[in-house]
């Protein structure tokens, strides 16, 4: 009986595995559909701004009641993975609890640990679903998360509630079956959360509480599999790509903007008609300014598109929405990621290569009025936990409309032209502009 269970259990391993490694093939495959980005300058400023951000959470502490939950959440979920190892473990092998005897005195205290951190993951879910569900923050209910948004949230939630539980409840039978001495079940003793749920358990049979904690068991390392390979389809994605978005993060001063080498070459070769290179193809398509579809952003574009978890501080921070705009910084990663997964479905249907399909990103995704609300103010790029970069794709679109479509309002036509016939935003040629120094006295 146990050489079949062991064989099911690797079989679990082998295909949640395959399963994952797979979506991540995909997940990969559709950040490389923006364009090529170096970023390998100062690695010592990046290591520091992965540590503080992605390890530290440094800006999740401006708001010091969802950091300290989050705190506990994300502790838990990196720490308790040591226990999953040995259950991993037991699982393959047909032991029970592989590292007692090996650590002696010092198990029980580990797995004490783990459940403290246990109990401080279930009741944190649980104050985030009050706030999202109850208190309805309104950060956590806007328009773009109604639908799958939402229920993905609360899904992943409830999931790392009742994992949480059967974890306790799998302890806390385990104790009880070792008061009765059953075979396999080493006397660690009473763990520091489970053991005060063990005496619910009083009065019933070994073999009731052998199906409890075999059932606890099987049910807790398949829900983790499970989660694991929901990860990929969900927000929680976050959980990984925090890392290297934080590595990858803009280093440049906020505010500054990039250049497009393409525009400044086309000033150059005005003035300077005699550098104008003379062995262009003519066949060759026109570059295109700005980005009009996703693959026409950067790969690091797409990482932060992935890396969003929907937290809303960016939407919360903007000043464009706080006045009734429609622009938030959030549904624009959250379209960036809709429009990459469609592209993403469209290349698997067509034996992967894109057909066109009559959409793009601009337009169909992020309206017109979106993009022109925003204030470049850099203020979702300050309140993003992991610096996520919302603005480089609102000014590459923005870009777009303007450039290939010539779409703007007429104040900012006006604009362009003052710049381009009077080197000024304003109607006065560089001479008058002068003269008010004289009237000045």
């Amino acid at each position: 009986m146990h050489i079949i269970q062991q064989i099911l259990f690797v079989l679990l391993v082998a295909a949640a595995v395959f399963l994952f490694a797979r979506k991540v093939r995909e997940i990969r495959r559709n950040i490389n559909l923006g364009k090529d980005e170096k970023i390998n300058d100062n690695p010592a400023a990046r290591w520091k701004n992965m540590l503080l951000l992605a390890f530290g959470q440094k800006k999740m502490f401006k708001r010091m009641t969802p950091a300290i939950l989050h705190f506990f959440v994300y502790a838990g979920f990196v720490i308790i993975n040591i226990e999953i190892l040995e259950i991993i473990l037991d699982g393959i092998f047909g032991t029970h609890r592989m590292f007692a005897p090996y650590l002696g005195s010092l198990y029980p205290v580990l797995i004490g640990i783990f459940e403290i951190l246990a109990a401080l993951v279930l009741v944190s879910c649980a104050i985030f679903l009050v706030r999202r569900n109850i208190l309805k923050l309104k950060r956590l209910n806007q328009s773009e998360l109604n639908g799958w948004p939402k229920t993905d949230a609360n899904a992943i939630l409830i999931t790392e509630i009742v994992l949480m539980s059967l974890l306790l409840t799998m302890n806390a039978a385990d104790f009880n079956l070792q008061q009765l001495g059953s075979e396999h079940y080493h006397p660690v003793g009473a763990f520091w959360v489970s053991g005060f749920i063990a005496p619910l358990f009083n009065g019933m049979s070994e073999g009731a509480l052998m199906g409890l904690e075999r059932g606890a068991w099987w049910l807790h390392i398949v829900g983790i599999f499970a989660f694991l390979n929901y990860l990929p389809y969900s927000k929680h994605l976050h959980i990984v790509l925090a890392f290297p978005n934080a590595y990858y993060a803009k280093l440049m001063p906020q505010g500054e903007m990039k250049n497009m080498p393409e525009i400044q070459n086309e000033v150059l070769y005005m003035m300077e008609p005699d550098k104008a290179p003379t062995d262009l193809d003519p066949n060759a398509a026109p570059p295109r300014f700005g980005a009009k579809d996703v693959t026409d952003l950067s790969w690091k574009n797409l990482m932060d598109a992935y890396s969003c978890t929907e937290c809303g501080r960016c939407t919360a921070n903007c000043p464009a929405n706080m006045t009734g705009k429609k622009l938030s910084p959030r549904k624009i990663m959250m379209d960036t990621r809709d429009r990459m997964e469609e592209m993403s479905k469209n290349i698997d249907a067509n034996k992967g290569s894109f057909v066109e399909d009559g959409k793009s990103l601009l337009h169909d995704y992020i309206t017109t009025e979106e993009l022109r609300a925003c204030t470049t103010c850099n203020a979702c790029v300050e309140a993003c936990p992991v610096s996520i970069d919302p603005l480089s794709i609102i000014l590459q679109l923005r870009r777009n409309l303007v450039m290939e479509e010539s779409n703007a309002p007429q104040e900012w036509n006006q604009m362009f032209g003052n710049i381009e016939n009077n080197m000024a935003p304003w109607k006065f040629s560089p001479d008058d502009r002068d003269k008010w120094v004289g009237e000045m006295g």
